[in-house]
């Protein structure tokens, strides 16, 4: 998870919302990125997708069997389900996102999902670093001085 902390700094450093992704398998990092929405003027350039096309390119494979996802945020239902159809292992998640969250926070998506039933998910890993990072992010945005 440090190292999706690691990649959502860098997303608060080009003025996106700091949430930061990285891709897993058998202990070695396949893919990492960062929300780019505003940079890339793009609905879909959340982390979760913009690592999921990474891995799938550098695995030449779209099915990520095996792969462990670490998000700063919970899944969104866009990302959730593109997780899940990615065939992901498991998505580990920090802050809960009580707004768009769709492992159970606003939805729970994870429970209609038949297409990867046994993806694993869990949350509240490092969450309080994780939810420092977006609201010291939106504080700045609101209060410029």
């Amino acid at each position: 998870m440090q190292l999706a902390i690691e990649q959502a700094q860098l997303a608060a450093q080009k003025n996106e919302v700091p949430i930061g992704a990285v891709i897993v398998h058998d202990g070695d990092v396949i893919a990492s990125a960062y929300n780019l929405k505003e940079t890339e003027q793009d609905a879909t350039a959340h982390a979760e997708l913009l690592c999921l096309r990474e891995a799938s390119t550098k695995r030449e494979n779209w099915r990520l069997t095996g792969c462990t996802v670490y998000v700063t945020l919970e899944p969104c239902p866009m990302c959730l389900s593109a997780l899940i159809q990615a065939r992901v292992s498991r998505i580990v998640y920090g802050a809960a996102d009580p707004v768009m969250g769709a492992c159970g926070s606003k939805v729970d998506l994870s429970a209609v999902h038949e297409a990867n039933p046994n993806v694993e998910i869990i949350g509240e890993v490092l969450a309080n670093e994780c939810r420092q990072l977006i609201d010291d992010f939106w504080a700045k945005r609101r209060n410029p001085l």
